[in-house]
């Protein structure tokens, strides 16, 4: 999953790389969702930091390349990863969402008002906003008021309504900011029921991915990051956050994005 920001992306301002995931709070059972190029690199980024966590990759690809077969865009499939994962008797500590949809065979981005039709605004919410929030409700019965958990998706820049300056891909656009107001109401209910979960919204900067491949040509080349950095950004930033702080819209750098 690849985002594309409104603003260019400069050097990294995190201030200190975390230490090599020696958070005893840290094990557990930790669930990738997306095989895409931002995915696999945050699975391989959480396995080095977090050793003591034990990683499972899934999505639409399924075994033997993912752990398990998931189809977000499947209730039934949903119900059958929470399944999986109670049965193998583990504390459930982070999900990271890392799957979007911006274009494909039969959908591009709109550049204007007449380009905008039912089937693709319906194609973009099913993935970017209807499937991470069906995605919660499955594994909420998993959670435990005295274990700690980390509900993690990647959202975008674009999807930011106060961000907004230059308009059109109506359909990305209003699906991540759904998405954003979903997992928001999310937290606030969750803070209530399971008071260590922490939900926080992603935004990764652009980065070389086929998701943003066909709008690169509008990045400068300094700004796009490779995916190995976009993951290093996005754990350490995993890393550090806490209930206290749950239901963010966070940038790579660390700072806040306008909802």
């Amino acid at each position: 999953m690849t985002e594309i920001s409104n603003t260019l992306p400069g050097p990294s301002t995190l201030s200190q790389p975390l230490s090599q995931g020696t958070d005893p709070c840290w094990t557990g059972l930790g669930v990738v969702l997306g095989s895409g190029g931002i995915g696999t690199a945050v699975a391989a980024t959480l396995r080095h930091r977090c050793p003591n966590l034990t990683l499972l990759v899934c999505g639409r690809q399924g075994p033997p390349r993912q752990d398990l077969y998931v189809d977000l865009e499947d209730d039934q499939s949903l119900e059958s990863l929470a399944t999986d994962l109670r049965e193998r008797n583990l504390p459930l500590r982070l999900l990271f969402n890392c799957t979007g949809r911006l274009h494909g065979p039969d959908l591009m981005p709109e550049k204007r008002l007449q380009q905008v039709n039912r089937r693709q605004l319906l194609e973009q919410f099913s993935i970017n906003a209807i499937a991470p929030v069906l995605l919660a409700r499955s594994l909420e019965p998993l959670l435990k008021r005295d274990q700690p958990f980390h509900y993690a998706s990647l959202s975008a820049r674009v999807g930011s309504i106060g961000d907004n300056r230059s308009g059109g891909w109506y359909g990305y656009r209003a699906a991540k900011a759904a998405q954003n107001q979903l997992l928001r109401c999310l937290s606030i209910e969750w803070a209530r029921r399971w008071p260590l979960a922490t939900v926080t919204l992603f935004h990764p900067g652009t980065t070389d991915t086929a998701l943003s491949r066909p709008f690169q040509s509008f990045v400068r080349p300094d700004a796009l990051f490779s995916p190995e950095r976009a993951a290093e950004q996005l754990v350490d930033l995993l890393l550090q956050q806490t209930p206290e702080q749950s239901g963010q819209f966070l940038a790579w750098d660390g700072q806040a994005v306008p909802w």
